[in-house]
């Protein structure tokens, strides 16, 4: 598969979340009487534009044990949603003070504070509310669904994350320090996207196994790809500040060992995911195209 037939399926995926997320916040029980303010700042969070990588990992994950795509679909809509508040609230002026995002004014910015941090907070309710509310489920899986995402999304990984990046000591961090915090911050919530699809599917838990760690991979190889936009890349075209990292003395792998370092690290990291993945053959063609996107993306 060529770049511009995945980025044909990521734009398909993109849209269709989208149109979930629309119908979701536009009519759904689990919104009815929310405040207009709060759900028009909700709705700019979430309904922004963006690759939609994490839902279209959940939908390609599932679809390679062949799980219903309508229920793949609707998880990832419930992960965007979570991702999208963990977005909200990062740009706040207590974390990383952000005017832009996806090219548009953040939601402090178009709002107020107090407004972003509670379109964050309703943002990530409405996800978990989302799968519990999913009857094309069975309970079982939506239990599971449901455990999986308070760990990935919380204290041990997510938001963990995030406090291990708040909290950077002034000392230089090793590599060790480093992977970890971005494999809580970043990796959390992709591992869960891809092991998601293997549970809707009911798949054994070797699989889910499988699949948690290709998204670890992926996560590590997002988030070093990342760090080096950050360096080198155009805000225009990133639709987000650039230069951040390195304006506030913030460590990242790509910094600790340079950018040769960095791009011979990713392209190792592409060929863990061809390992793993392995077992499945051509079925995994795409989320293995995925996953050098990920990795040689310049945007």
């Amino acid at each position: 598969m060529n770049q511009s037939a995945l980025e044909t399926k990521l734009d398909d995926v993109a849209k269709a979340v989208g149109s979930v997320l629309d119908d979701v916040l536009g009519s759904h029980q689990l919104v009815a009487g929310t405040p207009h303010r709060l759900l028009n700042a909700m709705r700019h969070g979430v309904l922004n534009g963006g690759k939609r990588l994490r839902p279209f990992l959940v939908v390609e994950s599932a679809k390679l044990f062949g799980a219903d795509a309508r229920s793949a679909l609707q998880i990832g809509a419930a992960l965007e949603c979570i991702h999208s508040y963990s977005l909200i609230h990062d740009d706040l002026p207590a974390m990383d003070d952000d005017d832009l995002r996806r090219g548009q004014p953040t939601v402090h910015k178009a709002y107020d504070e107090a407004t972003a941090i509670l379109a964050g907070d309703a943002l990530l309710t409405l996800g978990f509310g989302m799968v519990g509310a999913m009857e094309s489920l069975a309970p079982q899986i939506r239990v599971k669904l449901v455990a999986m995402l308070a760990k990935r999304a919380g204290a041990p990984g997510m938001v963990g994350g995030q406090m291990l990046d708040v909290a950077t000591p002034t000392h230089r961090q090793s590599e060790l320090e480093i992977t970890r915090m971005q494999a809580m911050k970043t990796g959390a919530l992709i591992a869960f996207a891809c092991e998601a699809g293997a549970v809707v599917a009911d798949a054994p838990d070797e699989d889910r196994k499988r699949l948690r760690r290709f998204g670890e991979i992926c996560g590590l190889a997002f988030q070093l790809a990342d760090d080096l936009l950050d360096e080198t890349g155009d805000a225009t075209s990133l639709g987000k500040a650039t230069g951040k990292d390195q304006a506030r003395g913030k460590q990242t792998l790509s910094a600790l060992h340079g950018r040769d370092w960095a791009v011979q690290r990713l392209d190792a990291l592409v060929g863990e995911a061809e390992e793993v993945l392995a077992p499945y053959g051509d079925k995994a063609a795409t989320l293995l195209e995925a996953m050098r996107f990920v990795a040689w993306r310049q945007r």
